[in-house]
């Protein structure tokens, strides 16, 4: 015997419960998709402001980029020898002649310069200055 009141089915008067005229499964279906549409509108709002920073690291790369290969031109361009070569003689820099150069055997007769006499300690205001030892002269005399 099938019963046919109001409580025969719970499922049955779940979608037949109304609020104000409207169906309770009319109004929980229409929360569920404005929460959707909502949640949609988020992950296009994140995923547009993401792709901004995208392109914004992707513009200063490329930046960095153009700025080490300019740097590499100029490390290129500052260790010219040529360039090298002229600043050293517009210094007086020349290259050591070969009678002034001293050989393996002469090492032992070379002797340090003598230290100099101690300086009374400078002012505290003043800057220490820098100490300079004269180098002794290598002798002209050809190797043996």
């Amino acid at each position: 015997m099938i019963a046919s009141g109001p409580r025969s089915n719970p499922v049955q008067r779940l979608f037949d419960w109304k609020v104000r005229g409207i169906r309770w499964i009319e109004i929980i279906g229409a929360v569920c998709v404005a929460a959707m549409v909502f949640s949609v509108y988020v992950a296009k709002t994140a995923a547009a402001r993401e792709s901004s920073e995208i392109g914004r690291l992707e513009g200063e790369i490329s930046e960095t980029r153009q700025r080490v290969r300019l740097l590499r031109a100029e490390i290129s361009r500052l260790e010219q020898p040529s360039r090298l070569e002229a600043l050293s003689h517009a210094a007086g820099l020349a290259p050591v002649d070969v009678h002034r150069q001293a050989t393996e055997s002469q090492l032992t007769s070379l002797k340090p310069a003598p230290a100099p006499a101690e300086v009374a300690p400078p002012a505290a205001a003043e800057a220490p200055s820098p100490v300079v030892t004269p180098v002794p002269p290598v002798t002209d005399e050809a190797p043996q």
